[in-house]
């Protein structure tokens, strides 16, 4: 009798999997969007209109570097420095010159960083942003030079920056040379600032690791996202190095709000108008 009921739940089991299936076939992909925080359904399309944040939870959800440019800089007057530098692979890693050139072709970009000069409502500047679709934008020999080179072309030219961090922290592929790029570009940041020009950064999800132990921590002004997670060492080896447990929105924007670490937190929708009355103002601060 077992047999039986077993038969025929596995058989009613089969033919409504190829029932969904079948109907399930001819749904475009990415018609819609589910958020990966409050599991909030809504069409992909009102999803984009609403500059990729969730209605239900405000989720802001990661952007590539050319929506970012798109949001931010104003139209037609971004040109980007050093278009074609791509890492080797310095420490002889293997697989890992396989596989930057494999995210090369998918994302259409050299490495983890596009940076370059631009005016954002109507006002100059250095922009770099990071893009986590390669390699989580882990700051390896180029993404360290890239941001070097950038802060010296804007102290050179007098101009500040603006930087969108967003990173898993050292490209562990590179080994001991990923974590030159700390003091290296932690470096370019200090010079800039002694010539007495403005650094904004933005922290969007997630900046982590020795991102934010260099550049990202760096800004005169710190911005955040709403929500994203900011951090160094992951929650569960903090701890268990201080055997203590943390609170639950340890790492979130607005917890570093509270605690004097991000000056602060600006939707999505608001960041471009911030970030050009912030430059707007430094400008005339500089002319009295």
């Amino acid at each position: 009798m077992l047999e039986d009921l077993f038969s025929k739940v596995k058989a009613r089991v089969t033919f409504e999997t190829q029932a969904d299936k079948k109907n399930t076939m001819n749904i475009p992909e990415n018609l819609m969007f589910k958020c990966p925080r409050c599991s909030h359904v809504e069409f992909m399309d009102s999803f984009v209109m609403n500059n990729k944040v969730c209605s239900g939870c405000g989720y802001h959800s990661r952007l590539t570097a050319q929506e970012r440019l798109e949001l931010t800089a104003d139209n037609f007057t971004f040109r980007e420095y050093d278009p074609g530098m791509k890492s080797v692979n310095p420490i002889g890693f293997d697989g890992y010159t396989e596989k930057a050139h494999r995210l090369r072709r998918k994302t259409g970009l050299r490495d983890a960083v596009v940076t370059g000069e631009c005016t954002i409502m109507g006002n100059p500047c250095a922009l770099g942003v990071m893009d986590t679709r390669f390699m989580m934008a882990s700051m390896g020999s180029v993404v360290g030079e890239k941001i070097t080179r950038m802060f010296e072309r804007a102290t050179e030219k007098n101009l500040p920056v603006v930087l969108f961090a967003a990173s898993g922290g050292a490209r562990m592929q590179e080994g001991i040379v990923s974590l030159m790029q700390m003091a290296k570009t932690s470096g370019a940041v200090g010079r800039h600032s002694q010539k007495g020009l403005l650094y904004i950064t933005v922290l969007t999800d997630p900046t982590t690791g020795g991102v934010t132990a260099s550049f990202a921590s760096l800004g005169d002004i710190i911005i955040a996202e709403p929500k994203v997670l900011v951090g160094f060492a992951g929650r569960r080896v903090i701890e268990g190095t201080i055997r203590q447990r943390l609170p639950d929105n340890f790492q979130s924007a607005e917890f570093l709000l509270e605690h004097g670490f991000v000056d602060m937190i600006v939707e999505r929708g608001q960041l471009r108008k911030t970030i050009g009355a912030l430059l707007s103002l430094h400008d005339k601060g500089e002319e009295v």
